[in-house]
């Protein structure tokens, strides 16, 4: 009996965490056409999610004794065709809430030219919107608006490397000029590149098979770090065979020669997809970055 009230106790306490999902848009989606009669929004097995047509930021916000001002946009991943809801998306925003910081999952669009203009940059579009809404609201939700950062997982990673490296180029309508760079970035096993270490299915979705050579470079993230690109704390482990591990060297060593303070946690093992427990180890990634962000910052009050 104790243990069914002790899980009540923490379903209530999530529930009250997680708040009503928030549209991006509520004037008209940008970029977008009708939707195909097929192309329903529909959930599939783990918690993954399909087929977005209506993006949203669901907030969890911390609990005020323990809120220190810093936000934090969660990026599931799932390979541009759909979004790991659960595993990276809900469970990450706990983790965050537990040492103050509020999370926005964000269910972005999926790339897909049957409900898109530009496919390329939905996902960016929607990013970038999530940054804005939360600096927007910053006074009514208690965040500070120069603590706001962004955390991806696989091909959600690439869309944060996206956002980390991408924000000057403005793919939304920003007519008030809100500051789009994320003060930091956390990328999880991500994609990196569209070259020969890509993910195939993540790059085929976003750029699609014949992609140009300009199109490949453009989000080639590595190749677009900056000395403006935000702090970052990187992810991942060697025997990754479905995102290869040069994708998390790549965008370091690119910060290296950019003079862009980063730090770097790869495994030795944990495959791909591990979320917030990489079984493989007890070391805990979200524990060094929790000490990552203590150390710059981003935990005070």
């Amino acid at each position: 009996m104790k243990k069914i009230l002790f899980a009540l106790m923490l379903m209530t306490t999530a529930t009250f965490a997680q708040q009503k999902a928030i549209p991006l848009y509520p004037h008209g989606v940008p970029n977008s056409k009708p939707a195909p009669a097929d192309y329903v929004e529909k959930w599939g097995n783990d918690s993954f999610l399909f087929n977005v047509t209506q993006p949203t930021i669901t907030p969890y916000f911390a609990d005020k004794s323990k809120a220190n001002g810093t936000a934090v946009i969660i990026c599931p991943g799932g390979g541009y065709s759909g979004l790991s809801m659960v595993n990276e998306g809900s469970s990450i925003a706990e983790a965050f809430n537990k040492i103050g910081v509020t999370a926005f999952v964000l269910t972005y669009r999926l790339p897909s030219d049957s409900i898109m203009v530009d496919k390329t940059i939905g996902p960016l579009q929607d990013a970038q919107r999530a940054i804005q809404i939360v600096r927007q609201q910053a006074v009514e939700w208690g965040i500070n608006p120069n603590k706001v950062g962004i955390i991806g997982f696989s091909a959600g990673g690439h869309l944060a490397s996206t956002a980390i490296t991408h924000f000057d180029k403005v793919v939304i309508n920003n007519k008030n000029n809100t500051n789009l760079r994320p003060d930091f970035g956390i990328l999880i096993y991500p994609v990196i590149s569209m070259g020969p270490k890509t993910h195939t299915g993540s790059k085929e979705n976003l750029i699609g098979k014949h992609a140009s050579q300009e199109l490949m470079d453009l989000y080639s993230n590595e190749k677009q770090v900056t000395s403006n690109t935000p702090p970052t704390f990187l992810v991942a482990a060697e025997d990754d065979n479905v995102v290869p591990v040069e994708n998390t060297l790549m965008f370091y060593h690119a910060l290296l020669d950019n003079k862009v303070k980063a730090e770097m946690h790869i495994y030795p093992a944990g495959g791909h997809g591990f979320g917030l427990h990489n079984k493989t180890t007890k070391d805990l990634w979200f524990d060094r970055l929790t000490n990552w962000m203590d150390e710059n910052g981003w935990l005070n009050k």
